[in-house]
């Protein structure tokens, strides 16, 4: 067993645990075992489990993604004070001041990424129990928790014809699928298209002028349209299981983006605006804004009391 298959077998094995007792349950509320459509709903039950446990890294990804809308100022005061400074005592100096800035602002670069990064695993591992269930089947072996009768009831499993361990590219080998072939181009559309909205409601709606003109920025306006191109080229070699999963943790995060932008909405921006808008128009008060800098009131020093000076008196001349 590679380094690559030791570090999936755990995420392999509780997703095929996951997708077992969904499919389970839905067997007991008389769904037929052998549906593809119980095994659909039981895809769709481990991106629910999945992304309900991410909940709290989402929070955390927001905050840090305001705190670092709310440092690029400093940063671009930091790069300018380093222009042309090739050294590296001063690249050195930089880092350690960009460092700083993070640690002020209580946020990290990389916290933007963190639930992306940490769905990944999971996303190889059902890819990997996906694409090994036919030659599992055929030779009678289980994966994960899916015991030998699951395995092959899931590889038989179809839905609309097409088999859900099947692949785009692999349907053109031995006479070739149509079913596959129609079901996976509607589902890789759903895929790309549903991860473009999101990131672009994103970029018109949940970001203030100021992000908006950041480098920062410009290189999202460029993921914005590679990203979905990406997965769109890698789609027709997932298998349809597969997509049904990133197709469904793309609607869950275009709704959870939308609730976001809604009720959460980036200081400043266009949203912010339509919510101070929107509870102006119900004569509610504007409420402070998840990462929004909390500003101390000035407080106006109270005018000295002008004392009246006490003039010396004069000592009295004894009478000559």
């Amino acid at each position: 067993m590679g380094f690559f298959e030791t570090i999936l077998a755990p995420f392999r094995w509780l997703v095929s645990w996951i997708m077992f007792m969904f499919h389970e349950g839905f067997s007991f509320l008389g769904m037929d075992p052998a549906s593809g459509w119980t095994w659909v709903l039981s895809i769709v039950g481990l991106v629910v489990v999945i992304r309900a446990a991410l909940i709290p890294v989402f929070v955390k990804q927001i905050k840090a993604q305001r705190g670092m809308q709310a440092l690029q100022p400093d940063l671009r005061k930091l790069q300018q004070k380093y222009k042309g400074k090739t050294d590296q005592l001063s690249r050195q100096a930089m880092t350690q001041e960009q460092m700083a800035l993070y640690k002020k602002h209580g946020t990290n670069p990389f916290a933007a990424c963190l639930p992306i990064i940490i769905q990944m695993p999971f996303f190889f591992a059902l890819f990997t129990v996906l694409n090994g269930i036919s030659r599992a089947s055929e030779e009678g072996e289980t994966i994960g928790a899916l015991s030998s009768e699951s395995v092959r009831q899931f590889d038989n499993a179809t839905i609309f014809g097409a088999p859900l361990s099947s692949t785009f590219l692999g349907s053109f080998g031995g006479g070739g699928n149509i079913s596959v072939i129609i079901l996976s181009v509607i589902m890789i559309i759903a895929m790309t298209a549903s991860q473009f909205i999101t990131q672009k409601q994103i970029m018109a709606k949940n970001m203030s002028e100021e992000a908006m003109q950041s480098p920062f920025m410009r290189q999202q306006k460029i993921m914005l349209y590679i990203l979905p191109l990406v997965f769109g080229i890698g789609g027709i070699n997932f298998p349809i299981g597969v997509l049904v999963y990133w197709t469904t943790t793309n609607i869950w995060t275009m709704a959870q983006q939308f609730y976001v932008i809604r009720k959460m909405p980036t200081p400043g921006s266009p949203a912010a605006k339509a919510l101070a808008e929107r509870r102006a128009r119900k004569g509610l008060p504007m409420i402070p804004l998840l990462g929004e800098r909390k500003t101390e009131p000035v407080v106006e020093a109270a005018p000295e009391a002008r004392v009246q000076r006490v003039q010396p008196q004069r000592k009295k001349r004894k009478k000559r």
